[in-house]
């Protein structure tokens, strides 16, 4: 079983990564977000599975445990394959698959492409007290929501996985975090997107490695 990856990214596009690990390149398959804060020389570090079929062994990648984590127990739910699982995981954080399943919300599950009702409604089903839904903050507070703090720990870990310091990655997260209106700090690509813009010209002035 291959359970992670690390090495210098030789392609990025899609929802594929392409890494070298000790002169030979893995091929990824991962979120469009990962691949969008992948770049080509850096050093990267996924968090991968395994699927075998008869006619293919893929790999399939993450920037966090979490999110690997919900990958296979999604993967575990009937009618749903590994490229729907991903797609889940291209369009929702895994908080925000937690509060879905909480709260026995179908409908979120039904936007990602490729999973119809009955399935959706499958995953709530199956998942129900498998993973821990966020509290969230009262709206009228103004606080960021609890889970969030998730969101965030996945963005930081997918940016020092590409070579920024901890601390550079941590206050680009925080500041894009207190910007944001509490429904997009729930969402790891806006996250990413925004920090990554920040951090962009450190890493054009050699800053990060």
């Amino acid at each position: 079983m291959i359970s992670s990856l690390r090495g210098p990214v030789l392609a990025a596009a899609g929802t594929t990564l392409v890494i070298d690990v000790g002169g030979v390149g893995f091929q990824v398959s991962t979120t469009p977000a990962l691949v969008l804060a992948s770049r080509e020389g850096h050093e990267a570090i996924v968090h991968t599975s395994l699927i075998v079929r008869e006619d293919a062994l893929t790999l399939f990648g993450f920037a966090t445990r979490d999110e690997l984590d919900v990958f296979e127990l999604l993967i575990g739910v009937t009618g749903v394959g590994p490229r729907s699982a991903l797609g889940v995981l291209s369009a929702m954080a895994p908080a925000q698959i937690a509060s879905a399943i909480a709260a026995d919300d179908d409908a979120a599950f039904r936007k990602v492409s490729g999973i119809g009702p009955k399935t959706a409604k499958l995953i709530t089903v199956s998942l129900a007290g498998k993973l821990i839904a966020p509290r969230v903050a009262d709206a009228t507070s103004g606080a960021a929501p609890v889970g969030a703090g998730g969101v965030s720990e996945s963005v930081l870990a997918a940016l020092t996985g590409l070579g920024w310091s901890e601390r550079a990655a941590a206050e680009a997260v925080d500041e894009v975090t207190a910007e944001l209106p509490a429904s997009e700090a729930y969402s790891v690509p806006a996250v990413l997107r925004l920090a990554l813009a920040r951090l962009g010209p450190a890493q054009q002035n050699g800053r990060a490695r």
